[in-house]
């Protein structure tokens, strides 16, 4: 909470130091001044992006840039939209695809498969902790003519509140600075569920005054701490399906331990910078030659806390103050030299450098078996990068290869795209990706006895393709076809009914289609679908996924009050078909595969009344409101109920400088 009463006092002293020109946001984006001519963002051109002029009164809405850490650039959006309801949560994306627990904060069970396509190296463990950790690709850089402010809030659930400061200012033309922080607290309906978390980021960019050196840096440090209680116990899940008014207080309902908590931390320093040998002087230079260096460190840590030992995880070790703890340290460099010609297109090459030590502070010995406790060493890669445009066909390749170093990956990414016209445009891509499963399948230990293990798993190969269609007629449109070999996974064994990692050797195939698509009628009215089908063909009954996934939005639209108000209100309902729902170990902070129930097809309405106002989007909701009516059946994983009925208020609020 202090954190969060700092950024938001810092934001606001720079607002008042630089100085704020009050304004309100146009139909179509722009900013109109209170001066006395009509002076707003969207017309006239930038006259500085210096601190020293920061009264710009002639500055555009697209020049409030923002750039992706594959240097694709987007600029500041202040509209209201159904994808922005769609994103008003604590991700800040849309989770369509995953399927939230009670809390704010804690963890995500996923309806879908998504894989890293473009991996080398294994990933830390607790993935379960990772949807809310903000990796390379989470980061974005900024190139803004006057400071910009954005303050995200929204309510928890129980004594809690969320919240992402945002403020960013270009000091000059050529650099520019933005700090941010998003912090979380609450409490929760259940027992010991606690989640308290927060997302520190500092960007900065330069560009030389001849355009010859362009840097990115960013430091990020993050923390994100949840109390686990290891579900509903047993003997009370009828207790909770019963609807009895005596339950609807979840604090009543007995949890399966209460004095463990973990948490996970990390801090990681980046820096991307390229030089340009050879610098393009207009638009029809014919060849450009840059180099390029990417610098990274990344430190982090996964740590479980128990005050006394349970027969929740098995034996132990010790009977209280129990605390597992895993390091992972990774320093990574690449460097790259890129070419790009109009006849050739554009070829990148690049070799790679990456130093990883993952593991514990001392062995271990199970069963007359030492276990290690380290992972370190040292993997040199190769890559590369085609782009090109042929007859309006779009093209991109790119692949790498680990050549040195204990592990072995490679992966192969390429994709062509065609735009018709504004109305139609349609892609294909191919993927190949193999590389050593995560960390924790390979070493893991804990106090808990049967969470110790060392194991020699095979590379996971996934191969890959897809289509995808966007038709305003026909609306977006994509389709995966998945096979996937050595697929690892968590389960319970059927001797002692505990979490172990596994590896199947059958194929999996897996097929993925999603539709979207909007349709306008009264003028005022929207129903916009989505939709996802997913086909899974697994003899092992390891990778299980709903069949059928639906997203549906009713909604009226309007503008009030000599268009001073813009309003959207409606109904979005949601919906997932049952299957055999992966459970939830909060010690590895992990999901594991179980085949002894089937879970969902619960239907969840929620009624949403956004508003827009000035530079100012207000969003109410009331979450789940049919709970009571449609029986209490709702689960985000075996023992873990999905969210009840709850009414959550929220605003974002930018201000232009």
């Amino acid at each position: 909470m202090r954190k969060i009463i700092l950024v938001v006092f810092l934001v606001f002293c720079g607002n008042l130091l630089i100085g704020q020109t009050k304004g309100r946001l146009n139909s179509d984006g722009s900013v109109e001044r209170n001066t006395p001519y009509n002076d707003t963002l969207s017309r006239g051109s930038a006259k500085s992006t210096s601190i020293k002029d920061i009264k710009n009164l002639e500055a555009r809405i697209e020049q409030y840039l923002i750039i992706s850490e594959s240097n694709d650039t987007t600029y500041v959006d202040t509209t209201l939209t159904i994808q922005k309801e769609y994103k008003f949560n604590y991700l800040r994306r849309d989770n369509f695809e995953l399927l939230p627990f009670s809390n704010v904060g804690q963890s995500y069970n996923s309806l879908s498969y998504i894989y890293k396509k473009d991996a080398l190296m294994p990933l830390f463990g607790a993935r379960a902790r990772h949807f809310n950790y903000m990796e390379i690709e989470d980061i974005n850089y900024y190139e803004v003519p006057t400071p910009f402010t954005e303050l995200y809030y929204k309510t928890a659930f129980k004594q809690g509140q969320q919240l992402d400061a945002f403020f960013t200012v270009n000091t000059s033309k050529q650099l520019n600075f933005s700090i941010a922080y998003k912090g979380l607290r609450s409490l929760g309906k259940y027992q010991h569920i606690l989640t308290s978390t927060g997302n520190f980021r500092f960007t900065t960019s330069y560009k030389t005054k001849n355009n010859r050196y362009f840097a990115n840096a960013h430091i990020v440090m993050q923390d994100l701490m949840n109390q686990e209680n290891g579900g509903v116990r047993d003997d009370n899940i009828p207790f909770f399906e019963s609807g009895n008014p005596e339950f609807t207080d979840r604090g009543v309902l007995a949890v399966n331990f209460e004095d463990a908590e973990n948490i996970l931390k990390g801090k990681r320093f980046h820096l991307d910078h390229n030089y340009y040998l050879i610098k393009p002087k207009d638009s029809v230079s014919k060849n450009e030659l840059r180099v390029s260096n990417i610098i990274s460190f990344e430190d982090k840590y996964y740590e479980y806390n128990q005050d006394r030992e349970t027969a929740y995880f098995g034996e132990s070790f010790q009977t209280s103050g129990l605390r597992d703890r895993v390091t992972l340290e990774n320093f990574n460099t690449e460097l790259g030299i890129n070419y790009k010609n109009n006849i050739i297109g554009d070829v990148k090459f690049s070799v790679g450098y990456t130093n990883y030590n993952y593991g514990y502070d001392k062995v271990a010995l199970i069963n007359n078996q030492y276990i290690t406790n380290r992972l370190k060493g040292d993997v040199v890669s190769v890559g590369g990068q085609y782009d090109k445009t042929i007859s309006g066909f779009k093209l991109h390749a790119e692949a790498g290869l680990n050549v040195v170093g204990d592990f072995d990956g490679n992966y192969l990414l390429a994709n062509a795209s065609y735009r018709l016209n504004d109305k139609f445009s349609f892609g294909a891509q191919i993927n190949h990706n193999s590389r050593a499963p995560n960390y924790n399948y390979q070493l893991y230990q804990s106090v808990y006895k049967n969470y110790n293990w060392q194991s020699n798993f095979n590379n996971t190969e996934t191969q890959q393709l897809g289509f995808n269609v966007n038709s305003k007629l026909l609306g977006t449109i994509s389709a995966d076809f998945n096979t996937i070999n050595d697929y690892t996974y968590f389960m319970k064994d059927g001797i002692d009914d505990l979490v172990k990692p596994f590896q199947t050797d059958q194929s999996i195939s897996y097929v993925k289609v999603k539709w979207e698509k909007g349709f306008d009628f009264f003028r005022k009215f929207t129903l916009y679908n989505t939709i996802m089908y997913q086909n899974v063909q697994d003899d092992g009954m390891v990778f299980n996924l709903p069949e059928l996934t639906t997203r549906n939005t009713l909604m009226y639209s309007n503008r009030f009050f000599k268009n001073a108000l813009f309003l959207q209100t409606g109904i979005t309902f949601n919906y997932f078909s049952s299957y055999k729902m992966d459970g939830y170990d909060p010690l590895l902070a992990e999901f594991y595969v179980q085949n002894n129930q089937d879970y969902g097809s619960f239907p969840r309405f929620d009624f949403f009344v956004n508003a827009k106002i000035s530079q100012i989007r207000i969003y109410l909701k009331a979450e789940h409101f049919n709970s009571a009516w449609t029986g209490y059946d709702f689960y985000s994983a075996p023992n873990y109920p999905y969210r009840d009925f709850a009414v959550r208020f929220g605003v974002v609020w930018n201000f232009f400088l």
